[in-house]
């Protein structure tokens, strides 16, 4: 017997039906690719481009669901429609796929559990674990009773091991999760892993109240035309000044500043920050001591911020000025904060601003070649030393000091 052309058509219907009752969407089936923007909503290139790949790599994914499809970011990144879209592509092309929160898969695990529950708890359990493509959304949010995760790691060693496809959604760090966890997370034998950054906001940025001096460190207010200097220092300083102000204007690559305190490396480091701000770019300023002060102070179990928001924040600033580089090189564990973060702005080439009280030569002598050989590599970095003296002494007592060197 061959069904006729209204017989398939409800057999047809009776299938999605059932594929949407299963797929427990609800109101998230209205989130498909067709209604997001391939680009994101960021006015932002680089996070539009970086969208784009993420977008594309999940339709390519739902075409024919492989492996393990992580999406980690912040809240507002998107993470979500692309993974429930993902899921209604897969279901219309007739793969039956679960939508499930974490944290109400453990409600409702908790539930089935009690008195009176329609369903028997290992009849839910074992349709979540076997299901042949599983959405698990907000991962990381669930509260961490060693319960619930005693739950995930069955469900997600079972999906591992079996090479089950699963969509996993992370409004946490990845580096914050368990090692048990993060581990099948990052395993790039099975797992696509995939980042989703959401456009920084300028006002996040902007100063603190520790850093009242710094908002008037503009361009306008630098005296770059030292009547009282030789004109040698004049002319060092004049370049100083060209340099930054270029740099403002179109950030890019590495600029280090050195010379002695007062000379004016903070000045045109601070003046950078503030031509950001008045253009509504974003940019970060940080006093190494006080930001590795700030980060051992978040080791506090008072502390309300935790130690990888405060260190990501600064790792990942679309600008960052780093202030008396070289202050903190007495143990290793400030040396490996500093190198993790030199390290990291270093590969993805973010824009950054040094100054140090270190001379070029004690730059390469005295720092670990990891760091000295980054800040020096011309490829990517304009180390310049600033010949004036320290102002502030010249005009109070009126005091020369012999400068420490040019522009190498």
């Amino acid at each position: 017997m061959v069904p006729c052309r209204c017989g398939r058509q409800k057999l047809e219907e009776e299938r999605l039906d059932r594929l949407e009752r299963y797929s427990n969407l609800g109101l998230l089936s209205r989130f498909t690719f067709a209604s997001m923007e391939p680009k994101g909503r960021s006015g932002q290139p680089s996070l539009q481009e970086m969208f784009s790949r993420v977008y594309q790599a999940a339709r390519a994914y739902a075409a024919e669901p492989r492996g393990w499809f992580v999406l980690s970011g912040p809240s507002g990144s998107g993470k979500t429609h692309l993974a429930a879209a993902i899921a209604n592509e897969s279901r219309q092309r007739g793969i039956p796929v679960l939508y499930q929160s974490v944290p109400d898969l453990l409600d409702h695990l908790r539930a089935a559990f009690g008195a009176g529950a329609d369903t028997p708890p290992d009849d839910f359990f074992e349709k979540v674990r076997n299901s042949p493509l599983l959405v698990l959304d907000d991962l990381g949010v669930q509260t961490g009773t060693p319960w619930a995760r005693e739950k995930l790691d069955q469900l997600l060693t079972h999906r591992f091991n079996s090479e089950l496809p699963t969509v996993v959604v992370s409004n946490t760090v990845l580096e914050q999760l368990e090692e048990r966890l993060r581990t099948r997370l990052t395993d790039s034998r099975l797992c696509q892993l995939w980042r989703l950054e959401e456009e920084p906001a300028t006002a996040e940025y902007g100063w603190g109240r520790e850093f009242e001096l710094q908002k008037k460190m503009t361009f306008n207010s630098f005296d770059w035309q030292r009547v009282n200097l030789p004109a040698e220092q004049r002319e060092n300083l004049a370049e100083a000044y060209r340099l930054a102000l270029d740099f403002a204007k179109s950030p890019e690559g590495w600029l280090v500043f050195m010379g002695e305190t007062g000379c004016g490396k903070t000045h045109l480091a601070a003046a950078i920050v503030n031509y950001c701000y008045q253009a509504g770019k974003p940019a970060l300023f940080v006093v190494v001591p006080e930001f590795l002060d700030h980060l051992r102070s978040t080791f506090s179990p008072e502390s309300k911020v935790s130690y990888d928001q405060v260190f990501e924040i600064v790792k990942t600033a679309p600008l960052l000025v780093l202030d008396d580089f070289g202050e903190q090189s007495t143990t290793p564990w400030a040396r490996e904060k500093l190198y993790q973060v030199l390290n990291y702005r270093y590969n993805a080439q973010l824009p950054t601003v040094i100054t140090t009280r270190c001379s070029l030569d004690e730059i390469i002598e005295q720092f670990d070649s990891s760091v000295s050989s980054r800040l020096v590599d011309r490829h990517i970095s304009t180390p310049f030393q600033i010949m004036a003296p320290d102002f502030r002494g010249d005009a109070t007592h009126g005091r020369r000091r012999s400068p420490r060197g040019r522009k190498r």
